[in-house]
């Protein structure tokens, strides 16, 4: 059995802060199936090997708000099974830091493609480095768990 490693992302890989905030907004999704954003000799060893939820967060978006508690509960259900990545841009300080960690997880470039999308939940198979879901203020659920159980087995 998977075990989960939850990684926030704000000041260094290994010490990171998340934030847990109330739902509100509307519903916009993209699917992504496209080059991969990363290769495997690029993720961080810590992230080989369980699906990758990347999180582009900040403090001052509505979208960011209404999928939180979606997201916790995807933390709380793949506990032990993936690792999930906040990527704080609410500020230059944040984003500065945020960038920091994304290349220590190796990814950069994922980072640097979406840190304008914010609200965005994505999806990244640690084994290809491809973006195998992408949902920008996207609260259902549903849409993240088909994903990451058919990712997990």
């Amino acid at each position: 059995m998977r075990k989960l490693t939850t990684i926030f992302l704000g000041l260094t890989l290994g010490s990171l802060t998340i934030l847990e905030l109330p739902a509100q907004a509307t519903n916009t999704q993209q699917n992504a199936a496209s080059a991969p954003v990363t290769t495997i000799a690029q993720l961080s060893q810590k992230l080989q090997g369980k699906p990758v939820v990347v999180e582009i967060y900040a403090s001052w978006c509505p979208a960011c708000k209404n999928v939180a508690p979606t997201v916790a509960q995807l933390r709380k259900q793949y506990a032990g099974k993936a690792n999930f990545l906040v990527f704080d841009v609410s500020d230059q300080g944040s984003t500065s830091r945020s960038k920091n960690a994304a290349q220590q997880a190796g990814l950069s470039q994922f980072f640097s493609q979406n840190i304008s999308q914010t609200g965005l939940v994505a999806i990244i198979d640690p084994a290809t480095g491809n973006v195998l879901a992408q949902h920008r203020n996207n609260p259902d659920k549903s849409d993240y768990v088909s994903v990451l159980d058919a990712a997990i087995r």
